[in-house]
This record gives structure tokens, C-alpha cells and sequence, in this order.
């Protein structure tokens, strides 16, 4: 997933603001406690998520994919006086956890962290947005889309997580239906007109689009 070298990440992340206490026991104890670790945004994209939410000041934000918590507390860090994020996950075993990180960082009446099937939850809401962070099951990353696009204001943003897939997407070696999936995203995004798009090569691939 990381394509730096460990020399080169370490001194990018040294050069890089640090995490938060707080940030740094949720990467701590999700890698010690949770499967699958590696789908933590991690101190660098941690960070470039904090810098672009300032950058955007968005009143609401909505997360698709919330994990343990790390990307939501992140990018609330951008958002204006009074603004709201809504976060949503289908894991129901990580929620006692991920609300007392949201608890810890006093961001309890700021996140509205919802549990169940996303494609379900976001025809629900009336909400317009400023940023969408897509970071969910890679075969529904269209489906994803389509189902945004429509709630985000012009000029506001999308942002996506890997892909790159580990750099899957460019071995035509592999086909498994998440790889195949993340390569029919990236080639609709690149000539969706309704969008400007930037892939860039941070950790496992961000893709950054701006509604025109």
C-alpha cells in the first residue's frame, strides 16, 4: 500500500505535523486490537485530509466508511463554527469503540456517527455537502458516486481512497472484482464532465474531485 520506501516515508512523516495524542492511540490500538489495520488513514494521509479540509471549510461533510474513527476526527478539524459531519459505517462491532474516540476528542455533538448499509442511508438525506470522503467497499465506489454527486454544492469536492489498490490497478495480471472495480471508477471519473479530478500517489492513492 505504501510505494515510499521506509527511509523516504519516515522522513516525509517527520517533516509532516505530528498526529494528535489522541490520533496516535487510535492508530496505536487499532493495530494492536482490530483486523485488518492497514485500512487506517495513517498519520500522512491523516494529515493531507486535516489540510484539505481547512483548505475547503466545509459547514458539512459526509464519510462514507468510517472504520475506528481516525478520518472522521481528521477532517472535522476543517469544518466551520457549528458545522456537522456525518459518518457512516456497516460495522456495528467497532461502535462502542469509535464513539469513545468521538467522546475523547469532544466531538460527540459535532459527528453523527450512523451504523448501517450506506446505499440505504444516503438517499435519506436532505443534506447539501462541501466535501464527500469515499473510503468503503471498493465494488460499490460508482454506486458511491452517483449516489453524492447530486448532494454536494458546485465547487465542492469528493475525495477518494485507494485507488491505486496497492498498485493492482495497472497489473492487468489481476482481476479479482475489487481491482476491476477501483479501474472502472478511476476511467468513469476521467471522463466525467461534471467533474475536474486529480489522482494523487499519497499512501494507496487519493483521488480528489471538484464538482464544476
Amino acid at each position: 500500500m505504501d510505494f515510499l520506501g521506509q527511509e523516504l516515508r519516515e522522513y516525509v512523516e517527520s517533516h509532516t505535523t505530528a498526529e494528535s495524542d489522541l490520533l496516535k492511540k487510535i492508530n496505536r490500538e487499532t493495530f494492536s486490537k482490530i483486523l485488518m489495520p492497514q485500512m487506517l488513514s495513517g498519520h500522512l494521509q491523516g494529515r493531507v485530509l486535516s489540510m484539505l479540509s481547512k483548505m475547503i471549510k466545509p459547514s458539512k461533510i459526509l464519510e462514507i466508511g468510517t472504520f475506528t474513527g481516525y478520518s472522521a476526527i481528521c477532517l472535522a478539524e476543517g469544518l466551520t463554527t457549528k458545522g456537522k459531519l456525518i459518518t457512516i459505517d456497516i460495522n456495528e462491532e467497532l461502535e462502542d469503540r469509535v464513539r469513545g474516540y468521538f467522546d475523547e476528542a469532544g466531538l460527540e455533538t459535532i459527528i453523527d456517527y450512523r451504523i448501517g448499509n450506506a446505499l440505504d442511508i444516503i438517499p435519506e438525506l436532505d443534506d447539501k455537502f462541501e466535501l464527500v470522503f469515499i473510503d468503503a467497499d471498493k465494488v460499490n465506489y460508482s454506486r458511491y458516486f452517483d449516489l453524492v454527486i447530486d448532494k454536494i454544492l458546485p465547487g465542492s469536492y469528493i475525495i477518494i481512497d485507494n485507488v491505486l489498490w496497492s498498485g493492482k490497478v495497472v497489473d492487468q495480471n489481476v482481476s479479482d472484482n475489487d481491482t476491476v472495480a477501483i479501474r472502472e471508477f478511476n476511467d468513469m471519473v476521467e471522463n466525467e464532465s461534471r467533474v475536474d479530478n486529480v489522482l494523487i500517489p499519497i499512501r494507496d492513492g487519493l483521488m480528489v474531485l471538484r464538482k464544476n
